[in-house]
């Protein structure tokens, strides 16, 4: 459900910068067409951008042999008709900087030709996901096994922090000290958070409230060199009392 609303989201923002596939990228997008009309793993495994992201906790792609061992799992029958009877001129936009996408963005490629990103879910995906969530919530301290769906989880120097969707885009906020396990019992949870994107390069946050106090979790998509992929900023009636950046240990 996460996934569904960040990419409609993502939908909206880049249907307005959307424009005609240009002529000369349409041999890029019928390459692409005719490896999977054509059932030509072998081939397509070659114009991937790795790792190929798919939803957390399902592992990403790293690598051509993985693709190829994961291909059917992607590329279900929903999908592979969607591709093979789309028409390049028509199904296919130029969004920019951001690339070639099909239709809604179940598809991206890049303008060398290059599968970069798949936001479509097969049914053995899903269940494949389902069970590999079961496993995690199994792991956590007894207080936050229930929820629909994680979403981020990262570590700061002082806290590693999780972030879960417990349904209806109600996120909910859980921190530890760094030495703690997240089976042990946490030292703050926080529910009602809210999902806020971030301009055009895809970075956002989540902002938790608790009395005077604000948390905030900033995700870095696009940023500068060097950039930290993430960062928690604390603050108490608008005054910042802590801010450090974050590794974040998943999708």
């Amino acid at each position: 459900m996460k996934k569904l609303f960040l990419c409609l989201l993502l939908f909206i923002h880049v249907s307005a910068y959307s424009q005609k596939l240009d002529k000369k990228y349409l041999p890029l997008v019928n390459h692409f067409i005719d490896c999977i009309k054509k059932n030509n793993i072998e081939k397509l495994s070659t114009k991937i951008r790795f790792p190929l992201k798919r939803e957390y906790p399902l592992a990403p792609i790293q690598n051509k042999q993985e693709f190829i061992k994961r291909y059917k799992a992607i590329f279900d029958v929903e999908l592979t008709n969607k591709i093979i009877s789309s028409n390049p001129e028509t199904n296919w936009d130029d969004v920019g900087w951001r690339g070639i996408m099909l239709l809604n963005g179940d598809v991206w490629l890049d303008y060398d030709g290059y599968l970069i990103s798949v936001n479509h879910q097969s049914k053995l995906e899903s269940t494949e996901r389902a069970r590999l969530i079961a496993v995690e919530k199994a792991k956590l301290h007894p207080a936050i096994q229930i929820f629909e769906a994680p979403v981020l989880l990262f570590e700061t120097a002082k806290y590693r922090i999780r972030i879960d969707n417990l349904g209806n885009f109600n996120f909910r906020y859980t921190s530890w000290p760094i030495k703690s396990k997240m089976s042990d019992k946490p030292a703050l949870v926080i529910k009602n958070g809210k999902f806020t994107p971030d301009g055009s390069g895809g970075n956002h946050n989540y902002q938790f409230k608790s009395g005077d106090y604000v948390y905030t979790c900033y995700i870095t998509v696009m940023g500068e060199t060097g950039a930290a992929p993430a960062s928690l900023e604390i603050t108490k009636a608008s005054k910042e009392i802590l801010s450090q950046d974050a590794k974040r240990m998943t999708p």
